[in-house]
């Protein structure tokens, strides 16, 4: 199997590719906008090199976190375009695996498992950049692409980025002066290694995936225990918290992923427990 890996250098992309090249029936390809592949999905000439890379699978890990609406908008719906429309104009019958958010669910009942046929309400520009990218991607479905969106929860685990809460967390465990938002909310936090696994096996899958399959660890967290776990994994007092938290996330205070769909279709069962990922994020 050739896999074009866009966003290999990413978060989760650098997992799926450590995950994909341990196959040896797995010939990874991977590409963004550094590296030996160039591809930014916002720019330059995608279809030559879609036709160069001859993928049997496609994985789409690239995205925009943080920004102006502008720029999410550029990063997570133009860049999907793109690549749907070059996808189309090289004539490729690859399969798309594209890397969804929680983000797109938005706001929930407290004590709810969302999920895939819940009716997506996203609160912030970032949560509604990735349901369009998704919707995208859906469309592209509907006209005959094999394709399917893994909507990913809290990604956790070895490298996470400061951008994200763990990675903001781990930073604080070392640096006293860098605060935290406020910690009031519940979360599903997913390790990002069972998120590369879950992308390995739908690129494997022969048979159709539903469009949209959850990706979490079926438990919400306190954001609270998650902070006083980490502290005293490190032997460290807690960090402060702020009364302000993240702009994608300030409206939402609780998620949890239902897993029904991805453990029928993908088989899948998170096998990395939240200590082991804590574990790991601070010992990084």
């Amino acid at each position: 199997m050739r896999c074009l890996l866009i966003g290999a250098s990413g978060f989760i992309g650098g997992q799926v590719r450590a995950r994909l090249a341990a196959d040896p029936a797995v010939t990874v390809i991977p590409a963004g906008r550094s590296g030996p592949m160039r591809l930014d999905l916002t720019e330059g000439p995608l279809v030559a090199r879609l036709r160069e890379a001859a993928p049997d699978v496609i994985v789409n890990c690239a995205g925009t976190i943080d920004g102006s609406p502008s720029e999410l908008a550029l990063g997570n719906v133009v860049a999907v375009a793109r690549l749907l429309s070059a996808m189309s104009a090289a004539g490729l019958s690859s399969r798309l695996v594209h890397l969804g958010s929680a983000a797109e669910y938005g706001a929930v009942p407290a004590g709810m498992s969302v999920a895939e046929s819940s009716t997506p309400q996203p609160v912030s520009a970032y949560g509604m950049s990735k349901l369009a990218g998704t919707e995208l991607v859906l469309a592209a479905r509907r006209d005959g692409l094999t394709a399917t969106v893994l909507r990913v929860f809290n990604p956790i685990g070895p490298g996470t980025p400061s951008t994200l809460l763990p990675g903001r967390l781990a930073a604080a465990l070392r640096d006293p002066a860098i605060r935290l938002g406020r910690l009031d909310g519940h979360r599903d936090f997913v390790d990002v290694r069972d998120v590369a696994a879950a992308v390995e096996v739908a690129c494997w899958v022969t048979g159709a995936l539903p469009g949209i399959v959850n990706i979490g660890s079926g438990r919400a967290t306190a954001l609270r225990d998650l902070t006083a776990l980490a502290a005293g994994m490190a032997g460290v007092p807690q960090p402060i918290e702020e009364s302000t938290g993240s702009a994608r996330s300030a409206a939402v205070s609780w998620l949890r992923a239902d897993i029904t769909v991805a453990a029928a279709t993908l088989g899948f069962r998170p096998a990395y427990s939240l200590s082991d990922s804590l574990r790991s994020l601070v010992a990084a």
